[in-house]
């Protein structure tokens, strides 16, 4: 069933999201401590078996420097410089297996999948560590460290986002003026975050997207990992506001209203996991001219998924041709 408002207020819904005023000096300086360590991208061959597709196993430093895992594919003997698809994954999942996620170098593109610290154990294997420990936390990472913006767990998880753009576009194989990124719920929030952290992207592609809204979304569905910050406040009763002042740092909405790329969005009308007014609170706040939202009636968090990916390779065809 919709769970959610329907789509012409959708489409008129604005977020009344706390616009922190230090949020920019705050990502300047988080991200300036990050780039004082070098990004020491390593890439090692993989033998997958495959003979289209040429893998590689990459390690680059994140945030605070530490080492941070990923995936490379490219088509098999292709020279460069190519154009390029940096992904990030979903939440509880990790950069997945070496013969998983081969669309986009089948289309003929360089493919950079980010693996996501301290995940990677609920779906879609992971091999990177968050060594920062935090403060009392419900099980999972949405309340992780949250009793500052210093600690959070998405600033390290933002950072190391951004950190793989730049370890992508150090690559020979990459051209580095033709990057797009993407990603699907915990992927899309940290799509957004990109998008508003770096300028020069050729364009974003957030698919249901999550971590946007949270003040709105922690009280309209009760569904996890939303859900996780309302378990917490449950017991922390008087942290609702410290909580939310938090939040609104890492919140898609305020980094949708700094974004500059051409925007593809995606949302369903039956998703209790990112209801579809959180999703259209970053798109309608999107600061970029260009942007689309594409929306699913009867579908659930899953979105259009081969439909999305179908969509997205015709619009890069025009985007940045392979």
């Amino acid at each position: 069933m919709f769970v959610d408002l329907p789509e012409a207020q959708l489409r008129a819904y604005s977020s009344d999201q706390n616009d922190p005023a230090d949020f920019d000096a705050f990502w300047v300086r988080t991200l300036a401590e990050s780039r004082a360590f070098p990004l020491g991208v390593v890439l090692t061959p993989v033998d997958t078996g495959l003979t289209s597709i040429e893998t590689y196993d990459v390690t680059f430093n994140g945030y605070a420097g530490q080492p941070i895992k990923a995936w490379l594919r490219v088509p098999a003997g292709a020279s460069g410089p190519l154009p390029t698809i940096v992904q990030f994954q979903g939440y509880g999942g990790g950069r997945g297996h070496a013969l998983e996620n081969l669309l986009w170098a089948s289309a003929g593109y360089a493919h950079f999948f980010m693996d996501t610290r301290g995940q990677g154990s609920t779906w879609g294997g992971g091999d990177t560590a968050d060594p920062d420990g935090s403060g009392p936390a419900y099980p999972g990472v949405m309340t992780r460290g949250i009793e500052s913006q210093e600690t959070y767990y998405y600033r390290r998880l933002f950072t190391d986002a951004v950190r793989a753009v730049e370890a992508a576009r150090s690559l020979d194989v990459v051209d580095a003026s033709r990057v797009v990124v993407t990603g699907g719920s915990q992927g899309g929030g940290i799509t957004l975050a990109v998008a508003g952290l770096v300028p020069d992207l050729v364009g974003a592609f957030p698919r249901v997207p999550f971590l946007c809204d949270f003040r709105r979304a922690s009280v309209i569905t009760d569904a996890f990992p939303y859900k996780e910050i309302g378990r917490y406040l449950a017991v922390h009763r008087d942290r609702v506001e410290q909580v939310h002042d938090v939040l609104a740092y890492f919140d898609g909405v305020n980094f949708a209203k700094r974004a500059t790329a051409p925007a593809w969005f995606t949302t369903a009308l039956m998703d209790d996991v990112c209801p579809a007014s959180t999703v259209f609170g970053a798109f309608n706040a999107y600061a970029g001219a260009a942007k689309q939202i594409e929306i699913w009636p009867y579908n659930g968090h899953e979105g259009g998924q081969i439909d999305d990916d179908q969509q997205m390779l015709r619009v890069l065809r025009e985007l940045m041709p392979a």
